[in-house]
């Protein structure tokens, strides 16, 4: 199933400093700071994302959209540019990570976020002829997150407690 509806159909686009407010005002959302609480005030939105706009840090971050409307955020990055998680994981090179969150939670629960991630590794992450695999960490609490993956065609590997929350964390993987 395809996701297209009067509003058009799911694409992205890369995030620019334009998108900085808007995401701020999203990690304030509720649904969404239950999982994205690390960065609250607009400084640290821009502290954490102009860089890696401007090409200095080495992850790509995406707004998703639905036809014109923005209905979330994406990103990616290779595992192997953050050697800490890098060792905490250990999925060899060729591996590209990928965290999203859906803006609005009157649309979560529909099958949005497996269309987006299905959509976004086969177009984005593994148009990188390179990256032979996609992995991602979402907290183990987070069922609905891990329904999304799975649905998306991740399969579960293990669990590990992330450093930074001290949570037990699922990590799941797609190969190419």
């Amino acid at each position: 199933m395809e996701l297209v509806d009067d509003r058009g159909e799911l694409r992205f686009r890369p995030l620019g400093a334009d998108d900085l407010r808007l995401v701020q005002e999203w990690l304030q959302r509720p649904h969404v700071q239950r999982w994205w609480n690390d960065r609250e005030t607009y400084e640290e939105v821009v502290e954490h994302y102009l860089p890696s706009i401007e090409g200095d840090e080495p992850t790509d971050h995406y707004i998703a959209l639905l036809g014109d409307e923005p209905i979330g955020f994406v990103e990616t990055y290779l595992v192997s540019d953050h050697p800490e998680y890098a060792a905490l994981i250990r999925v060899g090179h060729g591996v590209a990570g990928v965290d999203l969150f859906i803006a609005d939670e009157a649309i979560t629960g529909r099958g949005i976020g497996t269309q987006i991630l299905r959509r976004f590794v086969d177009d984005i992450v593994f148009g990188t002829a390179s990256t032979t695999s996609c992995v991602a960490g979402p907290d183990a609490r987070n069922v609905a997150s891990l329904r999304a993956f799975e649905k998306a065609g991740f399969r579960v590997v293990k669990e590990f407690v992330e450093p930074e929350d001290g949570q037990v964390h699922t990590l799941v993987r797609r190969d190419r």
